[in-house]
């Protein structure tokens, strides 16, 4: 029985089943594998903020590593929960999909709903942070105009690319992982060669305690692995997505933590201390003193730029899942729930377009403040859905729903739902107080979209019985 009382969800669509052919079989549309999948949420966990992570935890010294450790341990948790939910109900939508089937059609689009507004505004944080790596390669903060023009191509051919149909998403996507990942393992790894102990610093350079000093790094790398849920959200353009969503998660996250741990120890151990908390760049700090010369900042500049695109590129196909799967279901407007050449074109349309507008008003407005709050009501807006679906996770579990497990099984999968759980807690504390604030601020104004369109769904259905 669903908590809400709320009309149980109708039961999966046959074109989201794995056994399923895909909705769209054109030349156009494709079903992501398992290396595309897990590049999906490598890339979108990775995008350009690595290459500015070592210097921001510079001052806390080696400790943040260890804070690295314990985040990571936290995100797996995650990636395992989403891959439990998936492989009990592979739709696409992700948590939309998992707090909806548990909780009813509320909580459903909260998920949703703070989902959706979680990607456009980060797509628009990305363009803008992008330009200011391609300002490297070609000069275009001369001009406020420039920039804005320049934040607006970026955003749109991974639109473009979305437009086209999967296939290309896929494409894309896998192609520019690579790429970003070229220069980032080339630190990572080579820098283990060139490392130099003298350069670490101090343990603990923050002058507080140890539990003080990992939580203060913890606050800053906390929103470094959002994006563990890409595959889940896009489950339904997955093959045989029961198995290979939660491969691809695991694999994706424990990836990104593995180049963002060596990457930040060889950064680390290839930058003096004292000069890497000043560092404005310092993967390219690290490169120049591996291999001398200033090419450096040109080499970092082009691998962030296509760090970002990639990421733009995935998180264009997720801010339209889930509308689309919260429109099939009638809580979302029913354009959102068309596709052409496997991909929810309208979502994308609409999502594109309003991070555009938010763009221009960022540089129109002459003043990034206003901008910079939104972006931080993200990292809030994030964590809804990551708390309503692993407490679906623990729901299921506890209720005794699906398929029978043994009891050490379901004790395992317990601790990982704690553990989850906890991780998802722990990110909405590091948001901020304001953050929240401005956060459910936006959850509310989600609850007047859902009373207009529950009262639609209701007259449609017609007069209840009696």
């Amino acid at each position: 029985m669903h908590v809400t009382g709320t009309v149980p969800p109708p039961a999966p669509d046959p074109q989201e089943t794995p056994a399923a052919p895909a909705p769209d079989t054109t030349r156009h549309a494709r079903r992501f594998g398992l290396p595309v999948a897990t590049a999906l949420v490598m890339g979108n966990i990775i995008g350009g903020g690595i290459f500015l992570l070592p210097a921001s935890v510079a001052p806390f010294g080696t400790i943040s590593l260890l804070a690295f450790g314990v985040l990571t341990v936290g995100a797996i948790a995650l990636a395992l929960v989403f891959g439990r939910l998936a492989a009990r109900d592979p739709r696409t939508g992700g948590p939309y999909v998992y707090a909806r089937e548990a909780f009813g059609d509320f909580a459903g689009f909260l998920a949703a709903w703070a989902y959706w507004i979680t990607t456009w505004v980060s797509n628009a944080a990305l363009a803008v942070a992008a330009v200011g790596y391609l300002d490297v390669l070609i000069p275009v903060n001369d001009h406020r105009w420039t920039a804005c023009l320049a934040a607006l191509v970026i955003q749109w051919l991974p639109a473009l690319a979305n437009f086209a149909g999967s296939r290309y998403v896929g494409a894309v996507q896998l192609v520019s992982t690579v790429l970003k990942f070229a220069p980032l393992l080339l630190v990572a790894v080579g820098g283990l060669f060139f490392f130099d102990a003298d350069n670490l610093g101090p343990f603990n350079a923050s002058g507080s305690s140890g539990i003080g000093a990992v939580s203060a790094a913890a606050a800053i790398l906390l929103f470094s692995y959002l994006g563990v849920e890409s595959a889940a959200v896009s489950a339904g353009e997955v093959k045989d997505p029961r198995r290979t969503v939660g491969r691809a998660t695991v694999i994706g996250t424990a990836g990104a933590a593995l180049v963002y741990l060596l990457g930040t120890l060889s950064v680390f151990g290839t930058v003096a201390h004292d000069r890497l908390i000043a560092s404005a760049a310092p993967f390219s700090d690290a490169v120049n003193a591996m291999f001398g010369g200033a090419w450096g900042g040109w080499a970092v500049a082009l691998a962030a730029l296509v760090s970002m695109t990639g990421c733009l590129n995935g998180w264009t196909l997720l801010s339209a899942q889930t509308p689309y799967a919260a429109a099939k279901d009638g809580l979302f407007p029913a354009a959102f729930a068309r596709k052409r050449r496997g991909v929810p074109t309208v979502g994308v349309g609409v999502t594109v377009v309003l991070a555009s507008l938010l763009t221009v008003y960022n540089y129109t407005s002459g003043s990034a403040k206003v901008f910079e709050v939104l972006v931080l009501v993200t990292t809030f807006t994030a964590t809804v859905p990551y708390l309503l679906a692993t407490a679906a996770q623990l729901f299921h579990l506890v209720s005794g729903q699906g398929e029978k497990v043994d009891r050490a099984r379901l004790a395992r999968d317990g601790v990982i739902a704690a553990v989850a759980a906890a991780f998802s807690l722990w990110l909405v504390a590091g948001a901020g107080y304001a953050a929240v604030y401005q956060g459910v601020l936006f959850l509310f104004a989600g609850v007047l979209v859902y009373a207009v369109m529950a009262a639609r769904r209701r007259r449609a259905e017609g007069p209840a019985g009696p």
